[in-house]
């Protein structure tokens, strides 16, 4: 069983985690957290996580997982939070750069089975949305897109945790807010468990509709097989994997292009003109219908998208291959490369790594 720590003593914790210690002091809103400051309220969650029923009836399991995102679910309002010409205090993004800094202590810092990990990253990521599902322009869509990427059921623990460790007017409605949104959730089979899609076609299709289009809808099928669209921190393995499982494939690779021209990472006029190249010969791959691999970091999901969309607009099914390392064997493999990359690239890339979502292509191959 992973834990994120055997002790849940709140000093032992402080002492341990020098992310905790920076929750001291950052301020909230007094409108919504009366309570005090974030190390306050973060404690307090932790108490009413482990009070609540649906928690205790959890597997050990699971409720490690959701201790660690209760622990981290407002982590990165120390770097995020602000203070307007009102006096009004608010953090923006603070989910979103949250998922980043859990993904990173817990592959850097504390060994964590991937599929943990990112069970934890994407709770704090998605810790407000049972609060605001209904403001988005498409919640349907949203909510769905969710689903595919984090446990709705343990979302919706861990959001009741956040409502119950905090001092405010309005707890009674959000806590109803909850109950609605655990409703909607089963309403639309996503309570728990991903979206049943009719078929990978009818995910990504619907996903890739943005505002419309009904989850529902299985399009005649009429894709062929495949682009290979790696995925994965320099040094993980990407060129070795690519050897052993596509042999005489073709591949499309930005290094190989900018090794043969001598362009430096940092020549952006040269960097832009190797894109071009390659997006060239992509295209006559996907011409010709001819399945290859396109081979670069693409640790992004604007970076993926850009590509994704150009290959299905040539009718190709899509399948992202993320390769992974443990964080040690990762450092020793780039050292180990005939063109390694500086430790401070390298420590960039991982904080704003993100895992590609089954949102986002026909298929999602996790490589571990």
């Amino acid at each position: 069983m992973w834990q994120i720590t055997d002790h849940l003593n709140w000093e032992a914790m402080r002492a341990r985690f020098s992310w905790i210690r920076d929750m001291e002091g950052v301020l909230q809103d007094p409108i919504y957290h009366a309570e005090g400051d974030v190390a306050i309220h973060t404690q307090m969650v932790l108490e009413a996580l482990l009070a609540l029923e649906a928690f205790q009836v959890l597997d050990t399991q699971e409720q490690q997982v959701l201790i660690a995102a209760a622990l981290l679910h407002d982590v990165e309002k120390r770097s995020t939070t602000q203070v307007d010409k009102d006096g009004r205090i608010s953090s923006p993004g603070h989910a979103k750069k949250g998922e980043y800094t859990a993904r990173q202590i817990l592959f850097q810092d504390i060994v964590t089975p991937f599929h943990l990990r990112e069970q934890v990253a994407k709770l704090v990521r998605y810790h407000g949305l049972p609060l605001w599902v209904f403001e988005k322009r498409d919640p349907l869509q949203f909510l769905l897109k969710a689903s595919v990427e984090v446990d709705t059921r343990l979302l919706a623990i861990l959001a009741r945790a956040d409502v119950l460790g905090r001092v405010c007017d309005d707890q009674a409605d959000l806590l109803y807010s909850l109950d609605i949104f655990e409703e909607y959730c089963k309403e639309q089979q996503c309570f728990g468990q991903a979206y049943p899609f009719p078929s990978a076609l009818s995910r990504f299709t619907y996903f890739q509709q943005e505002g419309g289009g009904s989850p529902l809808y299985a399009p005649y099928e009429d894709t062929w097989e495949e682009v290979i669209l790696l995925a994965g921190l320099p040094g993980m393995g990407k060129d070795t994997y690519t050897a052993k499982h596509f042999p005489g494939w073709p591949v499309v690779s930005l290094d190989h292009l900018r090794r043969k021209f001598n362009i430096t990472p940092r020549d952006q006029k040269g960097n832009g003109q190797m894109i071009q190249l390659a997006l060239e010969e992509a295209r006559g791959y996907l011409r010709r219908q001819q399945p290859f691999v396109w081979n670069a970091t693409n640790i992004t999901r604007n970076n993926r998208s850009r590509l994704i969309s150009l290959f299905s607009s040539y009718k190709a099914k899509v399948r992202i291959v993320y390769i992974e390392a443990p964080f040690a064997t990762w450092q020793k493999q780039n050292l180990q490369r005939d063109y390694a990359v500086p430790l401070l690239v390298m420590d960039k890339m991982l904080k704003k790594l993100e895992i590609p979502s089954l949102a986002e292509a026909h298929e999602v191959t996790i490589v571990l």
